[in-house]
Parts: C-alpha cells; structure tokens; sequence
C-alpha cells in the first residue's frame, strides 16, 4: 500500500483519482486493507454507515467494524483469506454483522476483492447493510412457519382421526361382544381380533409422535457412542430389501470414519428413510448410493455456512439418480407433512424426523438437487473420541414376579389406573396419587415402606423431576422411575439417571413398564439401600 499520507476522503496511494471518485459514489460503504489487515482507504459511506471519520479508522485493524464477540474468530478467517486472497462476488459474501462507533450492532453482506497495487496487495470489502433484507426474511419466515404449522396441524389431525376412529370403532364392538345380552354368542375370536386392532392403531399413533418429537427435538433419547460404519452394515439386509431389484444399491464406507455419539434407533431410522425416499424418485430404477466419511469444517467455513459449528464430523451420505427436486421443493422439504407423493404413499414426516434427529445430535444437513440430476442428502454428526458403548442389559437377578410397593404419581386418572392395574397384575402392591404434594404427604405418613417411585414427569405444580430429587435425598432406598413421553428436562434427566434412576418412555407396553420397574429395584437392590 506504501507510506503515503492519506488522501482527503481517507485514500491513499494506489488507484486513480477517477478510480477513487467511483468508490465514492458507490451507495455501499468501501473498505480496503493492506497486507497486514490494517484499513488503508474508506469511502463516504463508511461514516455514515458506522459512525467513524475517515482518520479514526485509518491504520486500525479491520475487526474495529466487527462486533466484539466474533473479533477472535474472524482473525483466522482474514489471515487466511489474505494468504489466499479469492474474489468473492456480491450474494456469495460473508453474512456478518457490524458495529458502529456507538455499539450498535446491524447484520451486513461483505464482499471481498483483492488488487495487486504498485504498494502491495490490497482487499476491497464492499459493505451492504441488510438490516431491511433481514426484516422481510423474518416475515417471510414467520409466513412459512405458520403454514408449515397449518400443514403440521391438519396432517396431524387427518392421522389422529383415523387412529380414533379405528380405536373407538373396535372399543364399541369390544363393549358390544362383552355384553350381558351377548355372552350367550360370545366369539373369543372376534374379541381378540377387535383388541389387536386396538393395539395397532395405539402403536401407529406411537410412532407418528415419536415422529413429531423427533421433527420438533423433544423426543427423549438413549445416546451411546456408535460406530456409523457398523449401525449400517447391521441395517443393510433390511435395505436392500427395501430398494427392490430394479434398483442398485452401491456402498463406500470408509474404515477410518470416526464414532458419534447417537440413539441407534434413530440411527437406523434415518438409513430407512432415506433409502426409501431415494427409491421412491425411481420408480424405472437407477442407483442408491450410501457413503460414510469424515469431515473437518474449520472456522472460516464455519462463518460462511448458517447453523455450522467448527470442528470434526462423521459424514453419512445418500445419493440417488432419480428425478431430483426443484427450488420450490427442496425450500420446504423437511418440513412436517410436507410431501411430493401420491395419497397414501407417504405422510410428510420422513425427512422433517430426519431433520430433527440430526438437529438434536448436534449436526447439521447439506442436501443437492437437481430436477433429472438426482438428489444427495449428506449428515454430519459430530465425531467423539470416545470408545463404543457397551450394550447394556437387565440385571442378572430378575425375579420373575414383581415384589415390594410401587408408589405410582400421575396426573392423568386414565394412565393412573391402567399403571396400577399392570403393576397390581405383575405382582406389586400399588399405591396410586395424583401429584407431587399428594406422594410427599403419603410418604410422610406411610406405615409399611414404599419400595419403588414410578412418576409420571411433567405434572402441574410439581414435576416428576422436582419429586424424584426429593425422595433421592430424603429416602435414598426408594428406587426411582421416571416416565414421560415428553420431556425438556433431559440434564436433569441424565443427572438422576446416573444415580440410579431409570426411565421408561410413553406410550409403554406393559412388558417395558414392568421390565423398567424391575431395573430400578436391581439397581438400588446394588447400592445395599433399604426401603423407607
């Protein structure tokens, strides 16, 4: 840039006079650096943007304009765009944020030119204030939630129906069967038949909420440190029975992928979803194609990407040659019951749980397509130095029947009375209360020891979380579960787990709540603790 005094206007020596009105005039304002990121020329615009005259910028560092909280990071990002200084055109530019002399903070788009000068390399940063952008973004985006909550709502409900209608409807004819009137021409056939058709409606409207938390980032997991190469090699079978014969299915793992720390479940869930949503754009057949690898995204990258953290992934990538998706579609397309197939084909929620899945780990999504070039959905999980997790198992004593007291708490009477009635029928005594306030006051005055806590999490008033610590401390020998289908909770969940407490998730079969029941007396049966 050389040592030459400061032009009027903040220039220095290097460009033409005629060059120099140009940059004037520009209605955005202009920032050049020399080679050491000091800021060597400023434009009109530059004052009236941030509050600063031309000399009190002068020879500054350029993070002087940048907020304070992203100063240290973006030091990398300048050294290293100045070592290799690329252009880089406007709408391709870094979506930041400056800072005025006043403190204040406005989200720009920067711009970056380099120019090789008689003085030396210097970068043009063109500033554009999109503080009105940003506003129109956020109204637009507020119209696409409300429609994608418009469309959450009557998918929901269109599912729910269905489920209710086929519960109820077989409840009836259940009622109808076990009348007085009817026991003469009872058929045990029909009454089991209406039963399971109970059941699978209930399981169906299982998963379709387990869908829903995942989507939304609710759902409450079991993560363990997984090998991502291993979790599909332990799916692959399924797959390619579900890709179908008209379809090759083509795998590349990389040995070297590193381990993340997941739920496996949802692990194997995201495999199937995306297979069958890259089977289902070819339907004349074509290529699935499944790689696995690792990635690093340093902090340069990280500022240039929305909702990207620097540092080391697990790559999981799905490719298909189908019909690919245009802009329109792939605006939309992991939001909840949206879907491009036919009715009854699909209910929108594949790719939305997929969403939120990964959204929950800690990764994030980057996903191509093209109409006639196909579609990749590439995952990124955040890899972890840690070993594999060990399976875990039920203790090695189990008694067959249950034994001892279960004091059960929840605010529901229906769920209240069904959890008593299969406690009662596995062989526990069962003692049942509506709330936290009601459980305390029982134990405060209980004659005979309560042997197990079974509560339900999110209560009015007091949660299930709130009571567990409590009987924790005052009766360390009661043994603890926690059922919820619900929860925010989950570092207060982890924290009374890894005391001993165990968790079972809603809805839960009878064999599950039992079973987790069991595991809890196991456990505080190893502390040696008695009841109180």
């Amino acid at each position: 840039m050389g040592d030459d005094a400061a032009r009027p206007g903040g220039r220095r020596s290097g460009p033409s006079a005629a060059q120099f009105a140009v940059l004037d005039a520009s209605p955005n304002p202009i920032v050049a650096v020399d080679s050491s990121a000091r800021i060597s020329y400023v434009n009109s615009q530059v004052s009236a943007s941030f509050g600063y005259a031309a000399e009190e910028l002068l020879g500054q560092s350029i993070e002087v304009l940048l907020p304070l909280s992203v100063r240290e990071r973006h030091v990398a990002h300048r050294d290293g765009f100045l070592r290799h200084p690329i252009a880089r055109p406007m709408g391709i530019g870094l979506d930041l944020s400056g800072r005025r002399k006043d403190g204040t903070e406005f989200p720009v788009e920067v711009s970056l030119s380099a120019v090789e000068s008689a003085g030396g390399l210097r970068v043009f940063a063109t500033v554009v204030d999109i503080t009105a952008r940003k506003a129109a973004e956020a109204q637009l985006l507020q119209a696409q939630k409300l429609e994608s909550i418009g469309r959450l709502a009557g998918g929901i409900a269109h599912d729910f129906n269905n489920m209710l209608f086929a519960i109820r409807g077989f409840a009836e004819l259940l009622e109808e069967d076990l009348a007085p009137e009817h026991r003469a021409t009872f058929d045990p056939a029909a009454a089991l038949h209406s039963v399971q058709a109970i059941s699978n409606a209930a399981n169906r409207a299982s998963i379709l909420t387990g869908q829903l938390l995942a989507f939304s980032r609710q759902q409450v997991i079991s993560p363990t440190v997984l090998d991502i190469n291993a979790a599909l090699r332990s799916v692959e079978p399924m797959i390619r029975r579900l890709v179908g014969e008209n379809i090759r299915l083509s795998l590349d793992m990389d040995p070297a992928t590193g381990h993340i720390r997941a739920d496996s479940g949802q692990l194997g869930q995201i495999f199937i979803n995306l297979v069958v949503n890259a089977r289902d754009a070819m339907p004349t057949g074509g290529t699935v194609t499944i790689q696995t690898s690792n990635a690093v995204f340093d902090e340069p990258y990280a500022l240039e990407q929305f909702n990207v953290k620097p540092g080391a992934y697990a790559m999981l990538a799905v490719s298909d040659t189908g019909q690919g998706m245009d802009r329109a579609t792939r605006e939309h397309i992991f939001e909840p019951f949206f879907t491009t197939k036919e009715p009854g084909k699909g209910t929108g929620l594949g790719l939305a749980t997929i969403y939120g899945i990964v959204s929950q780990a800690g990764g994030h999504i980057w996903l191509y397509s093209e109409p006639g070039h196909g579609s990749t959905f590439k995952l990124y999980f955040p890899r972890v130095d840690l070993p594999l997790s060990e399976s875990t198992s039920l203790p090695a004593i189990m008694p067959a029947a249950g034994h001892g007291t279960v004091l059960v708490v929840e605010d529901e009477p229906a769920v209240r009375e069904m959890t008593t009635l299969v406690l009662e029928r596995a062989g526990y005594r069962v003692v049942s209360v509506g709330d936290g306030a009601e459980a305390l006051a029982y134990l405060s005055t209980a004659v005979e020891p309560i042997d197990i806590l079974l509560t339900d999490v999110i209560m009015p008033n007091m949660s299930g979380i709130d009571l567990a610590e409590q009987v924790m401390h005052d009766r360390p020998g009661i043994a603890i579960v926690l059922a919820s289908g619900y929860l925010a909770e989950t570092l207060d969940l982890d924290r009374l787990i890894s005391r001993g407490a165990v968790f079972a998730a809603k809805p839960a079969s009878s064999t599950t709540l039992v079973d987790a029941v069991k595991r809890a007396q196991g456990r505080r049966r190893d502390t040696g603790l008695p009841a109180r």
